[in-house]
């Protein structure tokens, strides 16, 4: 393989902590009612069909005729989206600005809601402007692990497979990022991720301001 000269990111759980518990837990004071929202309502798989390019306004509609006595919940899942993002992972902002510094291409690819995703990179521009190029799945309805988003990024991005690594605390997403001939990263923590950026010879040495 190349040697790698750009990092592709992914957001959920790698820069930032996600879950929709972050959201409800300020909506809902009852641990058990908010347990029970959360498996039976707000599901994974619902959210899922937002980051496929789904509409929330017709997944709500959907969900809020299921389950009418959490319309107010149901409605909020929208708007204040963030909130269920806005825990970011220790370090990961820092070592942003260390490869960014540094002139290392910054790029990501991200399962999202494409109507979501500009409240993210409004709230947080001094993360989301590092980037060169995003690709929210959202928006071209193509979602990780399907190898359709990896190709579409790489030409976008223009690189190669093996100029990128990429970064992903999903191991699907990162069985399918190396079986195209990406570096892939499965993310734990931001001190083994510099270990691996290290190792990839992508990691300078940078005073801490």
């Amino acid at each position: 393989m190349a040697q790698p000269s750009a990092v592709i990111f992914d957001v959920g759980n790698v820069l930032f902590h996600w879950h929709p518990r972050f959201l409800y837990e300020r909506l809902i004071e009852d641990d058990r009612a908010l347990d029970a929202f959360l498996r039976d309502v707000v599901t994974h798989d619902w959210h899922f069909q937002h980051d496929a390019g789904r509409p929330f306004a017709e997944t709500s509609a959907e969900l809020i005729a299921r389950f009418p006595e959490h319309a107010d919940l149901i409605a909020a899942w929208g708007p204040r989206f963030t909130e269920s993002m806005d825990r970011p992972v220790a370090g990961m902002a820092d070592l942003l600005r260390d490869l960014d510094r540094s002139g290392v291409p910054l790029f990501a690819i991200t399962n999202f809601s494409g109507e979501f995703f500009p409240q993210a990179r409004a709230r947080w521009p001094d993360v989301f402007d590092r980037f060169r190029d995003i690709v929210v799945s959202g928006d071209e309805r193509l979602v990780k692990p399907d190898p359709a988003i990896y190709r579409l990024a790489l030409d976008r991005f223009g690189l190669a497979p093996g100029e990128a690594v990429f970064v992903d605390d999903n191991a699907a997403n990162i069985d399918a990022a190396d079986a195209l001939g990406i570096h892939g990263v499965l993310f734990t923590d931001v001190d083994a991720f510099r270990a691996d950026l290290a190792r990839f010879g992508l990691l300078p040495q940078l005073s801490v301001e």
